[in-house]
């Protein structure tokens, strides 16, 4: 089955002759959140050959992409989380810069913003050194929940493993990521007790 034009309900594929038309069209939908999670995850001069490469073996695999799945989505970040696994030397060294960096703290204008960068500020390096140390299966299966805001059946289809791994690979990021902050969850605003 050939992948073609993007459904307006939550990007299911479609047949058609028309196949570079319609991956330009998927291309305009997903570049974008596939370079933000990319860049995240290896910086930007990786990410654009990262991406690319995702978008080339995806047009190339198109013949064999199962119509039956819900969205093209998952498709695409488990060929790019598969296309990041072999750069996983650039990630790590990427942690390790960016833990022993200086965060700047811009202040705003009102006091909330300033609480929440200072505090943001501070988890910083070691939110960046608990990434790093984690493994890639788990650290995979944390930044697509986390970042790309994935439910666990997306990131189980992505990333193709059962249901229960994503569950139990998720449990121990979240424990090990908590562990390094002593204590602290890093998906809570500091003094809000929200959810970010």
């Amino acid at each position: 089955m050939v992948i073609a034009a993007i459904g307006a309900e939550g990007g299911v594929p479609k047949t058609s002759d028309d196949d570079v038309g319609d991956f330009a069209r998927l291309y305009d939908r997903y570049a974008g959140a596939l370079y933000r999670y990319a860049c995240q995850r290896v910086g930007e001069h990786v990410a654009e050959d990262v991406v690319a490469d995702t978008f080339l073996a995806a047009f190339q695999q198109r013949d064999s992409y199962d119509p039956g799945r819900a969205e093209v989505r998952p498709w695409l970040f488990g060929i790019l989380t598969r296309k990041l696994a072999r750069h996983h030397r650039t990630e790590r060294t990427r942690y390790r810069a960016l833990a022993r960096s200086a965060v700047e703290v811009a202040v705003g204008d009102l006091a909330d913003d300033v609480t929440t960068r200072v505090a943001a500020a501070a988890s910083h390096a070691s939110l960046a050194r608990a990434l790093g140390r984690l493994s890639a299966g788990d650290r995979d299966v944390l930044l697509l929940i986390a970042w790309c805001d994935f439910t666990y059946e997306e990131v189980a289809a992505a990333v193709g493993i059962p249901l229960g791994t994503v569950r139990s690979r998720l449990n121990r990021a979240r424990r090990r990521v908590r562990e390094a902050l002593g204590g602290t969850d890093p998906s809570v605003v500091a003094g809000s007790g929200d959810e970010v």
